[in-house]
């Protein structure tokens, strides 16, 4: 079989191997973790961007809204009645089907 320097370089390179396969399992879980890290920025500041997207769509509708109000303050009232008074209806048209 093997001698004693036989066994001892034999365990050596065994090490060696061990030590290289786990390094370079070290470099793939950094690299997966950088990759990640990086898909969580893009979406971070993709979901900030439609946020703020969103955010000033939203302002330009109130602004066209208080426009609208304000130019037309009968009309406004008008339809703001009925609209209340459609909500009023579809609630208590599901109140009457709930007993």
């Amino acid at each position: 079989m093997f001698n004693k320097s036989q066994n001892s370089r034999r365990a050596d390179d065994l090490a060696a191997s061990a030590h290289k396969a786990i390094d370079g399992t070290r470099e793939v879980a950094a690299q997966a973790l950088e990759r990640a890290a990086e898909r969580m920025r893009d979406l971070r500041y993709g979901v900030s961007d439609t946020a703020s997207a969103a955010q000033r769509q939203m302002n330009q509708y109130a602004d066209v809204t208080s426009r609208y109000v304000a130019e037309q303050p009968v009309k406004a009232a008008l339809m703001a009645a009925a609209v209340g008074a459609l909500v009023m209806a579809v609630v208590l048209m599901a109140r009457r089907n709930d007993h």
